[in-house]
């Protein structure tokens, strides 16, 4: 019985959650033939949390609630220290690292590039650990700009319910499996860069 629970709950979770696509909404990345350097940035904006679309100061009051409930406000403190590591530097870092796997074009923030792509984090999903592990996941938009003139957007992408998997971070904590699926995000945009400049 428990083993039918457990397949069901999955195949349910499949269904709400499996998108995991890049979709080039308007545009296209064949401007990017000859160049050797971008700029990134990432516009947090006010991204949504979880299959309730909680604004991110509503996920984190529940998360602070069920942390200090179970193990105290120490861990607390250092649990929101560490997210909000990843929320200013980390999920970038890893997002590029990503990007990186191309080899041909390097991404690189506070550059001088002709172009720069931006990061525009709309919806997150933290995932779980445990005896089955469920990824953490990335809605985005991404844009490629001209430098000089913002205005002038090139390419924009959208990434539907990315999946971190293939990472090297900690994924028994939300912020890590968070991290995966921004560096997954960026992969992907490296296989379509790649492809559009071969």
């Amino acid at each position: 019985m428990k083993k039918l629970f457990l397949g069901l709950f999955v195949a349910i979770s499949t269904t709400i959650f499996a998108q995991n696509k890049l979709t080039i909404e308007s545009g296209n990345l064949n401007f990017l033939k000859g160049q050797t350097e971008v700029n990134v940035e990432r516009n947090y904006g006010s991204p949504l949390f979880q299959a309730d679309n909680f604004t991110e100061t509503e996920y984190l009051n529940r998360r602070q609630k069920e942390t200090i409930d179970k193990k105290g406000e120490a861990a607390w403190k250092i649990w929101i220290e560490t997210w909000e590591k990843n929320v200013e530097m980390v999920w970038t870092e890893k997002f590029i690292e990503g990007l990186n796997k191309s080899k041909k074009i390097k991404f690189s923030q506070n550059v001088e590039a002709k172009y720069t792509l931006i990061i525009h984090p709309k919806w997150m999903y933290a995932g779980w650990s445990g005896f089955v592990m469920q990824p953490g996941k990335l809605s985005s938009e991404i844009t490629i700009v001209e430098t000089a003139n913002p205005t002038n957007v090139l390419v924009t992408i959208k990434g539907d319910k990315i999946e971190g998997v293939g990472s090297k971070v900690d994924y028994g904590m939300e912020y890590g499996r968070i991290a995966a699926a921004y560096e997954k995000t960026g992969k992907e945009i490296s296989k379509e860069i790649k492809k559009a400049i071969k």
